[in-house]
């Protein structure tokens, strides 16, 4: 599968693993319909992130796609904010271009790379985790088509946080990473707890 670089040179996805859910409609755009579902990516430790993947139909003429198909796909980070409950909420999707389904007969290698370009657009934010490590958080924008940008969550480890923590908003990072989930609680105002899932692209290699 070959991805046409002049599209996505500034933000790149590329994913392997198994669908989790069926997919569901999204939303309609110019007359064209968008599905979403899970794909689920172990890494090496054994814990399984859940990917959200928003695909276009056209991409799924001729597709029969059902829990526990095996894709491979290329696409985009994207983002878009949401008014739940009054709040608004960042949800970060991979928007799906490019997608093949893997055969039963080969064997699955899970892949998830990313590859962004973009401008450090919130102050990186430095801190400590509970086993001691040094974490930055970093929100970078990148832009895309028709005037639009995506404002990624991004975190860096070790000594790529402690380089990202000193770096001024404005400034061009390229990175590449991995796009993981992470679970969470979080209390309402009555004290309610409930368990919300994060998605962020964590860190390998950095470059100002």
């Amino acid at each position: 599968m070959e991805t046409n670089p002049d599209i996505i040179e500034t933000n790149r996805a590329r994913l392997s693993g198994e669908l989790l859910t069926e997919l569901s409609f999204s939303h309609r755009t110019y007359g064209e319909a968008f599905y979403e579902t899970l794909l689920g990516i172990s890494r090496s430790s054994g814990y399984r992130d859940e990917i959200r993947l928003q695909i276009s139909e056209r991409l799924l003429w001729g597709l029969n796609l059902h829990t526990g198909a095996r894709l491979d796909v290329r696409g985009q980070v994207r983002t878009y904010n949401e008014e739940a409950d009054g709040r608004s909420k960042l949800n970060i999707v991979v928007f799906v271009r490019e997608l093949e389904i893997i055969p039963e007969e080969e064997q699955l290698t899970y892949e998830n790379e990313i590859y962004l370009d973009g401008h450090i657009c919130k102050p990186p934010i430095r801190r400590t985790s509970p086993l001691g490590r040094e974490i930055c958080d970093i929100m970078l924008a990148v832009n895309r088509m028709y005037n639009k940008s995506d404002y990624i969550p991004c975190i860096a480890w070790g000594r790529n946080a402690a380089y990202a923590g000193v770096l001024d908003v404005g400034m061009r990072l390229t990175l590449s990473g991995r796009i993981q989930s992470r679970e969470y609680r979080k209390k309402d105002d009555q004290g309610n707890s409930t368990l919300n899932v994060a998605y962020e692209v964590s860190i390998v290699k950095i470059e100002g």
